[in-house]
């Protein structure tokens, strides 16, 4: 297929897109942020490294109570936040974008293009038919 270079410009991206995308991304991106947490606490209470902690911080004179269900929360609530935070600020982006793009033009890419011709030209075959067989007429006798 032939290929030819062609340059493209992107002058707007549209915010709601960006939005909805990022809103997917960063809230798939927060549960298995969440889970994997929650994964490797489960494996560390397993083995009692929590507990073990808190022997060595209360031979020092430090309070230290290994609480799950308190640490889970604020996983999850800093999830959420960061899910907002991360989507709006790429929202926030594609509007910044589409302001400076509106001033300097936007980004200008060269990519390439393959071309598709539906007639294409007969090659120098084209002309020869292909063989065809006729039985012989029949003699009467």
């Amino acid at each position: 297929m032939p290929v030819r270079r062609v340059r493209r410009v992107i002058r707007k991206i549209d915010p709601w897109t960006v939005f909805k995308v990022a809103l997917i991304f960063n809230a798939i991106a927060a549960l298995i942020f969440a889970l994997g947490v929650w994964v490797m606490w489960s494996i560390l209470d397993q083995r009692g490294i929590p507990q073990s902690i808190s022997e060595v911080f209360s031979a020092v004179d430090v309070v230290y109570t290994p609480d799950g269900d308190l640490y889970m929360t604020i996983v999850r609530y800093l999830a959420i936040i960061w899910t907002v935070m991360a989507t709006a600020a790429m929202t926030l982006g594609a509007i910044v974008y589409n302001l400076i793009s509106d001033i300097v033009g936007g980004i200008e890419l060269t990519v390439l293009e393959e071309t598709y011709d539906p007639d294409p030209q007969p090659s120098r075959f084209a002309k020869i038919r292909a063989a065809t067989f006729k039985p012989a007429a029949k003699q009467s006798q």
